[in-house]
């Protein structure tokens, strides 16, 4: 198996790397950060000698980027069994308060880059006839969120949406998988006090996510407890009520 994952210099993508390798899958690392991608590269050969690791700059931003990185590396690779969409920002503000900026950076990292990816992935898989497409999306997708949430949630709700309409295109030999992490310690929320229960470390988390990658689940809610649950109030619940959930 070679899977290829964007956005894996840090947090949830460095650690899937991590796993991936553990189970014997070689891959393929895109980030922006290189230097960090060297440093783990170096980390996972060390204890996995035999697994081959390639590595590319990319910022999922750029669409013609994307493209030819990932043809580039499916050419060196032989292939590319899977792609897990994953890059994303999670910088934001509520709207209407000046920092547009900020948004539209998360707007167009983690929709219209995951867009991007999903293009460049298929086309990958239709040539070779088969492919698993992996996108990452949040718990926060289910609703709309308040505050620095907004864009971020909307945005996630889009690759789940995105993920959805591939998978009821039904392409042959194609599989679709859209993972929904709940509270998982990352580089992207460091920043954030550990204030709720409900937050797993980054190995426990990413463990859950790389378990329902592996079944190959059409969607997956992860960790499943407490995110399952959580998941099902979350679509029914007011949003007098959801606003101080989450």
């Amino acid at each position: 198996m070679t899977t290829l994952i964007t956005g894996a210099s840090s947090g949830l993508g460095a650690e899937m790397a991590r796993q991936f390798a553990t189970l014997g899958h070689d891959l393929a690392l895109c980030a922006r950060r290189t230097d960090r991608l060297e440093e783990l590269r170096a980390e996972i050969l060390a204890a996995h000698p035999g697994r081959r690791i390639e590595l590319a700059a990319l910022d999922v931003t750029d669409d013609a980027a994307v493209f030819t990185v990932f043809d580039d590396l499916a050419e060196r690779l032989g292939g590319i069994d899977r792609v897990i969409v994953n890059a994303g920002s999670g910088s934001g503000a509520a709207l209407g308060t000046g920092k547009q900026h900020a948004n539209r950076r998360t707007a167009m990292t983690n929709f219209v880059g995951a867009l991007s990816q999903t293009e460049a992935a298929l086309e990958l898989f239709r040539a070779q006839g088969h492919g698993h497409l992996v996108m990452i999306s949040s718990v926060s997708a289910l609703r709309g969120m308040r505050k620095a949430m907004t864009t971020y949630a909307a945005t996630k709700a889009g690759v789940a949406a995105l993920a959805e309409g591939v998978r009821s295109e039904n392409i042959r030999g194609v599989d679709v998988s859209v993972i929904y992490p709940g509270y998982i310690r990352s580089e992207m929320n460091d920043h954030v006090e550990q204030k709720t229960k409900l937050m797993v470390d980054t190995e426990t988390g990413v463990k859950a996510m790389v378990s329902a990658i592996e079944k190959r689940a059409h969607k997956a809610y992860v960790p499943t407890w407490p995110w399952l649950p959580v998941s099902m109030a979350l679509k029914v619940l007011p949003l007098s009520v959801v606003r101080r959930m989450v």
